[in-house]
């Protein structure tokens, strides 16, 4: 049986356009090389993909995910992550750990916040003890994309936010000049005013965050 990883790469590469990757990796600040794939095209790839090789079907699979983010190419770490979405619940706690390798592993928002939105969300759902064995530490972490982690990923959990939660994890990072991090926090206010928007007005009159987080959290309030 043909290995799912070789059977990707195979149909990746029949599909790889060198004049379409320069863009891509520029708009990406050249941090990863690409394949060239646009997602409309990446995304009947992918479809062909899980029908032809049914690990859908499987128990989630570590190995799958990992090979799949050791290779150089971005498209590859796009894929792992639709698999891990359509994987969300098989997700187990100890899941939480291989999701932190990818967030501090070729690191940037297109991935980290994915991570932070859907797997490391669901997982805090289902096991909310690792918000105190391990989201807590990310929230200080010298690692700035476990921070922002930290502040994303209840960025789907609406009503079910833990507000005291999400103030204490912004409040640690409000004094960062970090771009990152003051967006999500701008995110995250923004995300959860749609669900409690007088919570969120009180929390920026009574707490001094910056510009762009005040500009970004405010917005629909």
């Amino acid at each position: 049986m043909v290995k799912a990883v070789d059977f990707l790469t195979k149909i990746f590469e029949e599909n790889r356009n060198d004049a379409a990757a320069g863009p891509m990796e520029k708009y990406m600040k050249d941090h990863f090389p690409f394949l060239g794939i646009k997602k409309p095209l990446r995304n009947e790839l992918e479809k062909q993909f899980f029908k032809e090789m049914e690990i859908l079907k499987e128990p989630f699979n570590p190995t799958f995910v990992q090979e799949l983010w050791q290779k150089d190419e971005r498209e590859y770490q796009y894929t792992a992550l639709i698999y891990i979405e359509k994987s969300l619940k098989k997700l187990e706690k100890p899941d939480l750990q291989l999701m932190e390798h990818f967030i501090v592993t070729k690191s940037w928002w297109d991935t980290v916040d994915t991570l932070a939105a859907k797997p490391v969300g669901a997982i805090a759902r289902k096991f909310p003890e690792v918000i105190e064995e391990h989201i807590d530490g990310w929230s200080t972490s010298e690692n700035m994309w476990l921070r922002r982690t930290a502040i994303l990923f209840q960025l789907k959990h609406k009503q079910d936010t833990n507000e005291r939660l999400l103030y204490q994890y912004i409040l640690k990072n409000a004094g960062s000049k970090e771009f990152f991090i003051q967006k999500a926090i701008g995110w995250a206010l923004r995300e959860y005013s749609k669900t409690n928007p007088a919570s969120v007005k009180e929390f920026l009159q009574d707490h001094e965050v910056s510009r762009l987080s005040y500009r970004e959290g405010s917005k629909y309030i």
